[in-house]
């Protein structure tokens, strides 16, 4: 079994103080220490991304998102995501690291990395789908339940609109939108600049555990935070192992991408591969989470085990 894969020696150059300047004559970002220049980005670009974004989309959809006005309701969240979480990414990083040749370990992936990873992702999902159904018979005390049952309606109301799609030509514009959109930009943001700042600063896997805490908190959705904070973790998992971002892209995009295909083929949302035809009981969401778990284990184990040593890496990269 290999070693976690360090940090590719090239970023070295890009910590404040590590050149041989002094740290009066650096730029104000490259001298802010690395968990308050975390904390920075996260509060840009959530102002941006959810109050600015959020209040323009208000403003041209009446608030209100209904079949009329869906598709250009997802043009807008494209555009949103582009302008106000890769753009503030890529600059914040330029700004941040101006010396790095490839701050975000972008490069073709090993295709046993991905093949691995993205089964892994699936049988996480099936392990978080049981956790779902887990929590959703949990009983809520009655006179909260009506207001969190229409807070959660309304969640998945809006969800459903925007991903549902009638035609193998929409369906194409909603995975664009919902799956492949969020894969580029969530994963360069979180993985590559988050969870980079909080590396410098507590070196290990403790980086990839906090940017994934806050990746499920960014979400602002109280019902699917256990699972986003896990799917959130292991991509920063794959980072940390693979140091390619490219890995937990593909992993990101399928993790959408599933969810796409499920709401398009009309699959139950209580779905779990062991019950497809629905009628989930007891003993099916312990066998689910027992084969899944297992398979989980085993494809992560054996994606540790092909993740290749940052010395195995063609020169140049």
């Amino acid at each position: 079994m290999t070693e976690p894969t360090p940090r590719l020696p090239e970023e070295k150059q890009d910590e404040p103080g590590s050149l041989e300047i002094p740290a009066q004559t650096l730029p104000l970002i490259q001298r802010i220490p690395p968990i308050p220049f975390a904390i920075f980005a996260l509060a840009f670009v959530f102002v941006l991304y959810q109050v600015v974004g959020g209040a323009l989309t208000l403003i041209a959809f009446q608030g209100e998102i209904s079949a009329e006005n869906v598709n250009g309701f997802r043009w807008a969240t494209l555009v949103s995501q582009i302008l106000f979480i890769l753009v503030p990414t890529i600059v914040l990083a330029r700004l941040r690291y101006p010396a790095a040749r490839n701050f975000f370990q972008l490069r073709v992936p090993d295709y046993k990395e991905v093949i691995l990873s993205v089964i892994a992702v699936f049988a996480l999902q099936q392990i978080l789908q049981t956790y779902m159904l887990v929590q959703e018979a949990i009983p809520i005390p009655e006179g909260i339940s009506k207001y969190v049952d229409m807070f959660k309606q309304l969640l998945e109301e809006t969800y459903k609109i925007l991903v549902v799609a009638k035609s193998p030509s929409e369906f194409f514009v909603v995975v664009l939108i919902v799956a492949l959109t969020p894969a580029i930009c969530e994963e360069l943001f979180f993985r590559g600049l988050i969870q980079h700042a909080f590396e410098e600063a507590t070196p290990g896997l403790k980086g990839a555990l906090l940017a994934g805490f806050i990746f499920g908190v960014y979400h602002i959705n109280p019902f699917t935070l256990i699972p986003l904070v896990a799917l959130g973790t292991f991509f920063g998992f794959l980072v940390y192992r693979s140091a390619n971002l490219t890995v937990t892209m593909s992993a990101h995009f399928f993790n959408n991408f599933v969810a796409c295909v499920a709401i398009y083929m009309q699959l139950d949302e209580d779905f779990v591969a062991v019950a497809p035809g629905g009628n989930v009981s007891t003993a099916d969401l312990v066998l689910n989470f027992g084969v899944f778990g297992v398979v989980f284990l085993v494809a992560t184990h054996y994606f540790i085990r092909v993740t290749a040593p940052v010395t195995d890496l063609p020169e140049g990269d």
